[in-house]
């Protein structure tokens, strides 16, 4: 407040005022807004740690709350955080660039010490453009390789890891379900890479048919798009599904058809969510290891926090495919 004040040539009594709505002539209400917005000046509207200048509250900004794996993740996030006796604000964003915009900036009012943002919206570029000081770090594939520390599974590997499980069973029609062609350098571009790339292994042909776009990754959106395989002339006798609430919608309109799984068709998901391994049958599925993307995280941000002076780092984690009963036998053509 005081350099806003010096900036503004008038009384720090008077920027008080100015922020907490009290009667400043227009002039100079205007001279010290505009102060505060050169100087990026946000008050502190906590008292926790108000000596060290910190609330205690991180942030954790992701697009939908409901999606299991960011629910799981969550939880993790708030253990982990409370170990360090820091307090867990959620946010959902929705994908909308205003409502990420929002979180880059800071998320209004100084309220977090640091934010942990997993971005739909926004690409590296929007990132690199941010002019907030507060400590961020990123998850997931979006926003790789900017200005940001950034926690990620290697989605191609893992991707690659699914597919060649499912052609190893001697599937050789393999589907894949949630590209996002819209998202160029989102997750679904590096899993559908990691797919392309495990037929080419195996000696597959990529059928552009068999490749089904989801606007969103909900279990809906992997019925519908089963739907529109088994109506294809030659139908897939495997799915790959690029999260597991796609794949439990596509398990449902495959047993509403009369396909049996895996016998017709063997489906494979992403992320290892509960639902899957107690779903019947149960879910073969990549299993990212959420704790420690959540380790990870709040590792980086505490080291940010405590002004840690290091270039941008990338931390990859690791993933494992846990088989189950959905790609557990040979295919079978049905008659």
């Amino acid at each position: 407040m005081k350099d806003v004040a010096a900036r503004a040539g008038v009384s720090v009594k008077t920027v008080s005022n100015v922020i907490n709505g009290a009667h400043v002539g227009a002039a100079t209400r205007e001279r010290v807004e505009r102060a505060i917005a050169d100087l990026g000046y946000r008050p502190n509207i906590s008292a926790r740690n108000l000596r060290r200048g910190r609330t205690g509250i991180l942030a954790l900004a992701v697009s939908e709350v409901d999606v299991p794996y960011f629910a799981e993740l969550a939880r993790l996030i708030v253990d982990t955080a409370e170990e360090h006796g820091y307090t867990i604000l959620i946010d959902q964003t929705g994908g909308d660039p205003k409502r990420e915009q929002y979180v880059v900036d800071g998320m209004g009012a100084r309220l977090v010490d640091g934010i942990v943002f997993s971005p739909v919206a926004m690409d590296h570029l929007d990132i690199a453009r941010r002019t907030d000081t507060t400590p961020l770090i990123l998850l997931g594939e979006r926003v790789s390789a900017g200005t940001a520390d950034h926690v990620a599974i290697d989605n191609v590997a893992a991707a690659r890891t699914a597919t060649a499980h499912l052609a190893g069973q001697g599937r050789r029609r393999i589907a894949a379900i949630g590209t996002q062609p819209s998202y160029a350098q989102g997750t679904a571009t590096m899993r559908e890479s990691g797919y392309r790339a495990a037929l080419n292994d195996a000696g597959l042909p990529v059928d552009e048919s068999l490749i089904v776009a989801a606007r969103q990754y909900h279990r809906r959106d992997g019925a519908e798009a089963a739907a529109y395989l088994t109506e294809l002339e030659n139908p897939p006798d495997a799915v790959f599904c690029f999260n597991d609430t796609l794949a439990l919608g596509a398990m449902r309109t495959l047993h509403d058809r009369g396909y049996r799984i895996p016998e017709d068709v063997a489906v494979v998901g992403f992320d290892d969510i509960d639902d899957g391994r107690y779903n019947v049958p149960s879910l073969t599925t990549i299993s990212p290891d959420k704790a420690g993307i959540a380790r990870s995280a709040l590792r980086l941000l505490l080291d940010r926090i405590a002004a840690v002076d290091s270039p941008p780092r990338e931390v990859t984690v690791s993933h494992e495919l846990r088989v189950r009963e959905s790609s557990g036998a040979g295919p079978r053509r049905r008659p």
